[in-house]
C-alpha cells in the first residue's frame, strides 16, 4: 500500500470512529476534504505522517491563506487537522507526540445569523403547492424548520415516535443528544398532520420498491428516485429548502439556520423573553441566543415604542 493510500486509510478510520452518525455527515465531508488535501500535500513534498513536525503544518496553514480566503474555511481545515492528530496520538498511538498542538486555529468574527422579513417568510411558506406527496413534504419542513425554529440535523433526524400531535409537540434530540419538548404551533402542526397522512408519506412508502427497512420510522422521506422512501437526508432538506427559496426569489439568502433564525427573531420581536427563547432553541448558553437579539433598527424602534410607556408618551405629544 502507498503511503498516501495508508494515511488515506487513517484519515477513514478517524472520520468513521469519531462521525459516524448521518447527522453529523456534513461535518465528517467537510473534514474529509480538509485533511485529505493536507495529505496530499505531505505526499507532494515527500513527508511522512510519522514524521509530520509542527514546521510543517506550519506552512501547510500559511499555504492555505491563498487556497481558502475565508477565514471560517481556513478555521475549519486547521481545527480538522488537530483533531485528527490528536486522534493518532490519543486513541491510536500512531503517533507519540501532536505536532499540531500548538497551531492556533483563526479568529472567526461572530456575526448576527440572517433574519428574513414576515413578507418573505410567508412567501416562502406558500410556495409548496398541490396536494402530492412531495409538496405536502415540503411545506411540513418549511413549516417545521421555521415554526419549531429546529436545526437541521435535528429535523431529519425526527422519528415517528418524536411526533405527539394529539400533545402538540415534538420531542427533538440536539446537539450532544439533549432531548427537549418543542411545541408544533397551529400551522406547523396541519402541515405535518397533512404530511403524515394516507396522500403524504404513506404514499410514498406505498410505492416504495424495496422492503420495509428502520428507515420507515423517520418523519422525513426522499419522495422520488431511488431513495424514495428512505431518509431524507440534510443535504435533501437544503435541497428543498433552497429550491423552493430561488421559487420565490431568495436565493442565497435561504439556509434552513436562516428559517430557525427568523422563528426566534419574530418571537423575540412579538416580545418573547430571551430564556424561553434559549429553551426553545436547545442553546446550552445564553449568549449563544444574544446573537438573536441584534434585531435590525427598526424592529428594535418597533419594540421600543411598543414597550416603553416613557416613548409612547413621547410619540403621543407630538
Amino acid at each position: 500500500m502507498s503511503k498516501l493510500k495508508e494515511m488515506l486509510r487513517l484519515m477513514e478510520q478517524f472520520l468513521e470512529d469519531r462521525y459516524p452518525y448521518q447527522a453529523q455527515e456534513l461535518t465528517a465531508d467537510a473534514y474529509r476534504g480538509d485533511i485529505s488535501s493536507f495529505l496530499e500535500w505531505l505526499d507532494s513534498n515527500e513527508v511522512q505522517l510519522e514524521t509530520v513536525e509542527e514546521g510543517h503544518i506550519t506552512a501547510y496553514a500559511e499555504r492555505l491563506r491563498g487556497t481558502l480566503p475565508q477565514i471560517a474555511s481556513r478555521a475549519r481545515a486547521i481545527v480538522a487537522l488537530r483533531q485528527f492528530f490528536s486522534y493518532l496520538v490519543y486513541e491510536e498511538k500512531f503517533l507519540p507526540e501532536d505536532p499540531s498542538a500548538q497551531i492556533a486555529v483563526p479568529t472567526v468574527p461572530k456575526s448576527s445569523p440572517k433574519s428574513l422579513t414576515l413578507e418573505q417568510i410567508e412567501s416562502l411558506l406558500d410556495s409548496p403547492a398541490g396536494d402530492d406527496p412531495a409538496a405536502l413534504r415540503d411545506s411540513a419542513i418549511l413549516e417545521v424548520l421555521y415554526g419549531c425554529c429546529l436545526r437541521v440535523s435535528e429535523l431529519v433526524g425526527l422519528k415517528m415516535d418524536d411526533v405527539k400531535l394529539g400533545d402538540e409537540e415534538l420531542w427533538v434530540f440536539g446537539k450532544g443528544g439533549k432531548e427537549r419538548v418543542v411545541p408544533l404551533g397551529e400551522k406547523a402542526h396541519d402541515a405535518l398532520k397533512n404530511w403524515l397522512s394516507g396522500a403524504g408519506r404513506d404514499a410514498v412508502l406505498s410505492l416504495r420498491a424495496t422492503s420495509v427497512t428502520k428507515q420507515e420510522k423517520a418523519v422525513f422521506l426522499s419522495t422520488g428516485g431511488p431513495k424514495r422512501g428512505q431518509q431524507l437526508s440534510r443535504q435533501g432538506a437544503w435541497k428543498v429548502i433552497r429550491g423552493h427559496g430561488d421559487r420565490v426569489g431568495l436565493g442565497k439568502e435561504l439556509t434552513p439556520h436562516a428559517l430557525r433564525h427568523s422563528g426566534a427573531t419574530h418571537m423575540l420581536v412579538g416580545g418573547a423573553d430571551i430564556r424561553y427563547v434559549q429553551e426553545l432553541l436547545g442553546h446550552s448558553s445564553i449568549r449563544t441566543t444574544q446573537l438573536y437579539t441584534a434585531l435590525r433598527e427598526e424592529e428594535l424602534f418597533a419594540i421600543y415604542v411598543r414597550s416603553h410607556p416613557r416613548a409612547e408618551v413621547r410619540l403621543k405629544d407630538e
